[in-house]
């Protein structure tokens, strides 16, 4: 008898035992159920925001609107509720509709055209006026007209077309290049001096010699209607300059070595033609939801969790920028953060006291445009805890958090989830919020920035792509983040000062 109690007892020790086991390995599966993003759904969003169907999501597009519809109706089925009863916080931007263009060189009338591809050799400038252009040309180096260096003075560029280099030389102080920074800055004084149009080659570092690379944002300025702007790559600009009076490569290094002028006549001829729709109010929206917070005080605090929607458009039919890092793998992460707070939560734990706001941005790649708007027209804004942003998550290294120099508490918070699991965070580099972030940071309102740490390759040019995505480092940052979104909704992070929540931002 002694011996049968024995071996329940012991029994009833083993299923203990294993129950505590089964509860404990329960939990662990609930928390990583809760916090860790799942590769397929993100890819899935990737893959959907950079095709064809969305034509690059250009600011002012019918197309980036019916992604925003998109990323309204995948936050509406995870729960997340529109803001003040509609999804659009809408408002107007520049838009120019670049339908096609054609550009070819030859010397002499009776020579065979040389014809360059859109797409493959340049591009257009976002703001290029349409129009039919055929004249000689002239190379005025940077394009500056400034009287301490003026790259305009010793040749006559009336009625001809300008090509430049893009830029600004560093050897100049900037009060004196600041005008002369942007495409529309080089074709307004080009257009000053006469000529009938402007090729700028792109001088980049941050792409590739062979591949296209696009801006929506070209500067501040009136349109000019007809007058064209085309932007070559290097290597294109090195073929108009080849057996000329210096190659690309030679004026170049004397530009930088000389720090004088080296303007001179080319013996080609640039005929360009370029079919474009400018609106200056085309209508585009930021994307506005509420996760409303489980806690009766706390419900009214909000944690702001954004990514720019945006991209940099198409040209013509074939010249496509699909934005799948920059920035479909941030709106994929934020999308992902609202299934993992809703759908995929667990109901046995407590989460998400505070409000939180999910906002896609508009006119991201237009300085930070929709940031603003939405910064100066939110009514809660005194009420902000905290801003957390997704810049392109997906290309890179490593993981890196931009914004320990400015928010260090906050920073903590991410390196402290990271240290017990994704293990990916670059450490020890002080940085400060950019990008929509630096609209919430100048009013004191504590931002973090998800991004990948030398992730730049593919900014702006048509191999961004989703196949070029990194699915480890998309997961891994999208669940970092999503574990801070979490820890910060619980309400324990205290971040703004009550000097920060008296500022009124400046309309």
């Amino acid at each position: 008898m002694r011996i049968k109690m024995k071996k329940i007892f012991a029994l009833m020790a083993v299923l203990a035992f294993v129950a505590s086991s089964v509860a404990n390995a329960q939990e662990e599966v609930t928390k990583d159920t809760l916090l860790r993003a799942n590769t397929d759904t993100l890819m899935k969003h990737v893959r959907i925001l950079a095709s064809s169907q969305y034509e690059g999501r250009m600011a002012g597009s019918q197309a980036f609107l019916e992604a925003a519809d998109y990323c309204a109706g995948v936050l509406s089925s995870y729960g997340v509720k529109p803001f003040q009863d509609e999804w659009g916080q809408y408002f107007q931007v520049e838009y120019n509709e670049i339908e096609n263009c054609n550009f070819y060189t030859y010397v002499n009338d009776n020579d065979v055209r040389v014809q360059y591809v859109l797409g493959r050799d340049y591009v257009c400038s976002s703001m290029t006026g349409r129009g039919y252009t055929n004249a000689p040309v002239v190379f005025c180096g940077w394009g500056i007209d400034h009287h301490s260096f003026n790259e305009y003075a010793k040749v006559d560029v009336r009625g001809k077309v300008v090509l430049c280099l893009s830029g600004v030389p560093e050897f100049l102080p900037g009060k004196v290049t600041e005008p002369y920074a942007t495409m529309r800055g080089k074709a307004e004084v080009a257009k000053k001096h006469g000529a009938i149009g402007l090729v700028c080659i792109n001088m980049s570092e941050t792409c590739r010699p062979y591949e296209v690379q696009h801006q929506a944002w070209c500067g501040e300025g009136a349109q000019q209607l007809t007058f064209p702007v085309v932007q070559p790559t290097r290597d294109m600009g090195a073929a108009l300059l080849a057996d000329e009076q210096m190659t690309l490569d030679s004026v170049v290094t004397t530009l930088t070595e000389s720090m004088t002028p080296q303007s001179f006549h080319l013996r080609k001829n640039f005929e360009i033609n370029i079919n474009a729709r400018y609106r200056s109010n085309a209508t585009t929206a930021n994307v506005v939801g509420v996760l409303p917070g489980h806690d009766d005080k706390m419900k009214h605090e909000y944690i702001v969790v954004g990514a720019h929607l945006d991209h940099v458009g198409i040209q013509g039919n074939t010249c496509l920028f699909p934005g799948a890092n920059d920035n479909a793998s941030g709106v994929s992460a934020i999308l992902e953060a609202a299934r993992l707070l809703t759908v995929n939560a667990p109901k046995n734990i407590e989460y998400n006291k505070r409000s939180i706001i999910f906002v896609l941005f508009s006119g991201g790649e237009l300085q930070n445009l929709g940031a603003e708007i939405f910064v100066s027209n939110f009514p809660k804004l005194h009420n902000v805890e905290c801003f957390i942003n997704a810049e392109c998550i997906g290309q890179g290294d490593s993981i890196q958090v931009l914004g320990n120099k400015r928010f260090p508490q906050l920073w903590k918070i991410a390196e402290r989830n990271d240290s017990i699991s994704t293990k990916s965070l670059v450490k020890g580099t002080r940085t400060m919020p950019r990008g929509d972030a630096a609209a919430f940071a100048q009013i004191g309102i504590p931002s973090l920035v998800f991004t990948g740490s030398m992730g730049s390759l593919n900014d702006h040019v048509p191999s961004d792509i989703s196949e070029n995505i990194d699915r480890d480092l998309l997961t891994k940052n999208a669940s970092l983040m999503a574990e801070v979104i979490y820890e910060l909704s619980l309400g324990d992070y205290q971040g703004r000062s009550i000097r920060s929540k008296r500022f009124k931002f400046d309309e």
